[in-house]
């Protein structure tokens, strides 16, 4: 039956990126020509180029692919917004960054003001953008440090959390899935994501075998007891342990055992996209942007939050959500959840527990009041 069929794959989860106009292209495009080359005093040759070439692809593994998009497209914003105000962003200015940032916290047109911490993550985009030009950008600089610390101080407030997604919550948005090859790998990408604590781009960077493919972030290995994650960090490798569930409808370890099947993936991206009619999987990772989507049409379909505006409820889950679920409902010591979800500290731990007993430990009792 599948042979008869015509198979069009899933539309791509990856949105087309905006077209940069001339300029940002031909700036970009110089960037990386420019960023690692030989010495001028050096005369090429086949083993010197070779070697630029090697160096350039370290240079691209330095950060995440979501990152350095993310950063090329603020030095973009940047570069646009020097040059409708007859400015040039190159040499670098710490003066000029100063009026960027003000304008960004308080634009003058209809550009919606941007919070504080989104400020500062604009401002490591342009240190970085910067960087590949060969120029340095000071943050200390009073410029750029004293205006930064009064839009701090005046418009800085608690990062929005998002909802936590809870076992009761995950069970109700299982129930919503189909019962097709689509069905089987979104319950395993539900299931894993939560059981093991995993930001929505570790999830889809996962391989199957540890002969991994290029734009890998890891591998699975399914083990008698569970699966073992090995993940690649900021700061190195790390392994997850999920183990199997009290039941067959939630075990992760199960759940991932029949998409591989039904799926016939033995080696390469783990979850990848399916045909139309959910009948056959192809070779395209997803994207993480197919977790989030997910975890909102599930959330939305499950009518977790009936409280709320739909828009309102759709807008309180996120790919966090997975990991805001385990850190808040794994009755276990603090530090298995902190080593599960990548923690260097306990605090940022605890930024995830929703519902943890804060005042389980009476220091005003303790102390004698």
């Amino acid at each position: 039956m599948l042979d008869g069929m015509t198979e069009t794959p899933e539309k791509s989860p990856s949105e087309p990126p905006e077209r940069p106009d001339r300029h940002e292209r031909d700036d970009s495009a110089d960037t990386e020509r420019d960023t690692i080359a030989l010495p001028s005093h050096v005369a090429g040759s086949g083993t010197l180029d070779r070697l630029v070439e090697t160096a350039r692809d370290y240079a691209r593994q330095a950060a995440s692919e979501n990152t350095l998009k993310a950063y090329t497209k603020d030095w973009a914003h940047f570069a646009r917004w020097c040059r409708m105000r007859g400015a040039d962003p190159l040499p670098s200015s710490s003066q000029l960054i100063g009026l960027y940032i003000a304008d960004l916290a308080a634009p003058s047109g209809k550009a919606p003001a941007l919070s504080a911490s989104s400020i500062e993550r604009r401002l490591s985009g342009l240190t970085w953008g910067y960087a590949q030009r060969g120029e340095r950008l000071d943050r200390k600089d009073r410029h750029i440090a004293s205006v930064l610390a009064g839009i701090r101080r005046k418009h800085a407030r608690p990062p929005a959390q998002k909802e936590a997604i809870l076992p009761e919550d995950l069970r109700d948005m299982l129930a919503t899935l189909p019962h097709d090859l689509r069905g089987l790998r979104d319950r395993a990408i539900l299931l894993i994501g939560f059981a093991g604590g995993l930001r929505r781009s570790e999830i889809v960077s996962l391989d199957h075998g540890k002969d991994d493919t290029p734009d890998s972030g890891g591998w699975v290995e399914i083990l008698e007891d569970g699966v073992l994650l090995t993940l690649r960090g900021k700061t190195g490798w790390r392994e997850v342990e999920i183990a199997r569930g009290s039941s067959d409808q939630t075990c992760p370890v199960r759940a991932l055992s029949q998409w591989l099947h039904y799926a016939r993936i033995d080696f390469g991206p783990l979850f990848v996209a399916t045909s139309r009619n959910g009948l056959k999987a192809t070779g395209g990772r997803l994207s993480d942007k197919h977790v989030a989507r997910l975890i909102k049409t599930c959330a939305r379909e499950a009518g977790l939050r009936p409280d709320l505006p739909e828009a309102e409820r759709v807008r309180l889950f996120s790919g966090h959500s997975l990991r805001a679920g385990l850190a808040s409902s794994a009755e276990v010591d603090e530090r298995y959840v902190q080593k599960q979800l990548g923690h260097a500290s306990a605090e940022m731990t605890r930024r995830y527990q929703r519902r943890r007993d804060r005042f389980r430990v009476n220091l005003t009792k303790a102390a004698g009041l």
